[in-house]
């Protein structure tokens, strides 16, 4: 009994996974729904749309809707709750690793989604205002230790990742600087422009033409090597403070449960589109660098931002007490 038990046992797992890779082989049979948890125009949003243009060998349209709110964790959240049958997915920022500390959630960010792929990322500059007196990370923290209190810096909000680079920063920096928040990185970014306040975090998509026109002077990079769209601008690791790394990524996840070969197939079919030569110029040119890992890999990077983000915000609130 126990052998035929094992062969009936083995010839089930054999037929479901045969019709699990039929399936996926006509994945998709109808419209796929893309969730984005920010408003159209930014970041997330952008990615989105790139892959929802570059998916050319789907027969079917995967199709970007906005649920802008709760720094993505709406969107999230739908999703989440959403049949795990590969056809509702959510786009995320690396907010999805900070909101779990910052607001109660009514799902796990880990154990509700299905990580697919880290699509692409983009570190943050280090800048300030030109009439500044710094033109380095050190002459920074010289300052900021000589006038301790006294440097203003934005951000889109206490719960942006741009905000927390600048905790770290500070934390590693052993200095003290008043943070001034704004409702966007573009209310941040021109308040920076006009002097209003004296230095930020800002995307390189979004900052570098104002870096460019000499409206910004940037004196760092925030991701852990030299970033090829700013190669002249060194990383804040490499100008006095070792270990500091943050960067803005974009992902996939699916419904917990959805098969592995739809997640498998749709891993490499946005591989495929965001490695085509348009995809990959509209990429560089724009500060992104594309990725498209795989889906372990890209949970690697959940547990690791969470785990670090956890530290930098423990920090911060025992600052406050």
């Amino acid at each position: 009994m126990n052998i035929q038990l094992r062969v009936l046992l083995s010839a089930i797992t054999l037929s479901a996974n045969m019709v699990a890779t039929v399936y996926s082989q006509s994945y998709p049979l109808k419209s796929v729904r893309l969730v984005v948890g920010f408003s159209a125009g930014g970041g997330t949003d952008a990615i989105a749309r790139l892959i929802s243009r570059k998916l050319d060998s789907w027969p079917h349209a995967l199709i970007v809707e906005n649920r802008a709110g709760a720094e993505g964790a709406i969107a999230t959240e739908l999703v989440a709750r959403a049949p795990a049958d590969g056809y509702t997915l959510v786009m995320v920022s690396n907010a999805h690793t900070i909101t779990p500390y910052q607001q109660k959630l009514s799902y796990d960010p880990v154990k509700d989604l299905a990580p697919i792929t880290q699509v692409a990322s983009t570190p943050d500059l280090l800048l300030v205002h030109p009439s500044l007196p710094v033109k380095t990370v050190k002459e920074l923290i010289a300052l900021a230790k000589a006038r301790p209190g006294t440097l203003n810096f934005g951000s889109s909000g206490s719960g942006a990742s741009p905000y927390l680079e600048m905790e770290l920063f500070q934390s590693m920096a052993g200095i003290v600087m008043v943070h001034v928040p704004y409702q966007g990185s573009a209310p941040a970014g021109m308040a920076l422009i006009g002097g209003h306040i004296e230095l930020m975090f800002g995307s390189v998509p979004s900052t570098l033409p104002h870096v460019r026109s000499g409206k910004l002077r940037a004196i760092a990079v925030s991701s852990a090597r030299r970033w090829p769209a700013v190669p002249q601008i060194p990383t804040v690791a490499e100008s006095g403070l070792p270990g500091f790394e943050g960067s803005v990524w974009y992902g996939l996840l699916a419904p917990a449960g959805t098969p592995a070969a739809i997640i498998s197939r749709i891993q490499a079919d946005v591989a495929t589109a965001i490695n085509t030569a348009d995809a990959k110029k509209y990429l560089e040119g724009t500060g992104f660098a594309g990725i498209a890992n795989k889906p372990d890999e890209f949970a690697e990077v959940i547990r690791n931002d969470m785990a670090r983000w956890q530290g930098v915000l423990r920090k911060i609130n025992e600052k406050k007490r």
